[in-house]
């Protein structure tokens, strides 16, 4: 009667879910470019990344968090500490830093940060347009909080809650978001075909405001001095998404693994995607991944990045339960290719 009760909630969940993310926004693809936070949907963790991100049912541990918080529950260590940079697009370079601990049967709890560096920028005015001889560099970043717990052997639940911070010279912006996905295990019985659900991005909208949006005014024709006025800046959602996969995993010899997956993701302020990959697993020591992006709808160059490769080690080092060396080249058009670097280590 309880494993019944737990698949109904599962399915309740998942409706809910999806039907949250669809109200949020159906016309993804016409308000393209008018989302703000962007950087929430920039990925960590080249594991999955060289997975095409389609691993939202089998994510696993730390790594887990950008995904599917629900992956935090499955963690093989007691304890994880993970270390991951990436060159991302226009020489802008993607660090992120976090680590998670087991507490027994109350779950797993996980604390992130990403930051992005923009480098020195030249500084321009209105006065001064080809440059004032100064430079600056935005500060982004991302701090959350994340909750996973195991509901039973085959339900994996969990929670993230995201402060975000832009700040650019002499205005920011802050704001909220929530994420909330479930993992569910041998699917209808079926060994190693999994499932996953996630909606992501749920928060308050960004406005900027600050000192540099104060202009000086003067009404012509009126005896007063000149005053100053502020510039009221236009506030917007976050990029919300909703998410859906599978994953399968079968053993074709005692030594080999292959981990086979595959999400439909939609996008509230993009088009939407299906992605696949897969991955090979040798005695649990050396990995070789792929993945493949696809958005059915997108026209031209509306679409950046498709194909991703990968490679990883399971190292066996000393007393610890896990140690992983990962790293994810991701192809992008107009751009230079993305490569990614991650560090897990698990006590």
């Amino acid at each position: 009667m309880m494993r019944h009760s737990y698949r109904l909630i599962l399915a309740l969940a998942a409706f809910s879910l999806g039907g949250l993310a669809a109200q949020a926004g159906a016309e993804g693809q016409n308000r393209a470019g008018t989302a703000s936070g962007m950087e929430l949907l920039i990925p960590v963790g080249a594991r999955d990344m060289a997975l095409g991100g389609a691993s939202i049912a089998t994510t696993a541990g730390i790594e887990a968090l950008h995904w599917n918080p629900a992956g935090l529950a499955r963690s093989k260590a007691n304890a994880n500490l993970m270390f991951s940079t990436m060159s991302y697009l226009a020489d802008i370079r993607v660090n992120y830093v976090a680590t998670s601990a087991r507490f027994g049967q109350l779950g797993s709890l996980a604390l992130s940060l990403k930051t992005l560096d923009f480098g020195e920028i030249p500084i321009t005015t209105e006065g001064a347009p080809d440059g004032t001889g100064g430079t600056f560099s935005p500060t982004f970043f991302t701090m959350g909080v994340t909750y996973g717990r195991a509901l039973t052997d085959r339900i994996n639940v969990g929670t993230t809650l995201h402060y975000l911070v832009n700040r650019i010279e002499r205005v920011d912006a802050t704001s909220t978001s929530f994420n909330a996905g479930l993992q569910y295990a041998n699917l209808g019985s079926v060994e190693g075909l999994d499932m996953g659900v996630a909606v992501k991005h749920i928060g308050t909208r960004m406005q900027f405001d600050g000192p540099a949006l104060l202009r000086s005014g003067q009404i012509e024709g009126v005896r007063r001095p000149g005053a100053m006025y502020k510039v009221e800046a236009s506030s917007s959602d976050l990029p919300s998404t909703f998410e859906i996969g599978l994953g399968y995993r079968y053993r074709p010899a005692t030594s080999n693994q292959v981990n086979l997956s595959s999400i439909f993701q939609h996008n509230n302020f993009s088009l939407d995607q299906w992605k696949i990959g897969a991955e090979y697993l040798y005695s649990d020591f050396f990995a070789l991944r792929g993945g493949f992006n696809y958005a059915p709808e997108a026209q031209g160059d509306e679409q950046i990045f498709s194909t991703t490769f990968g490679v990883g080690l399971n190292l066996r080092v000393g007393g610890l339960k896990d140690a992983r060396i990962d790293y994810a080249y991701t192809s992008a058009d107009l751009f230079d290719a993305l490569n990614t670097f991650t560090f897990q280590l698990g006590f």
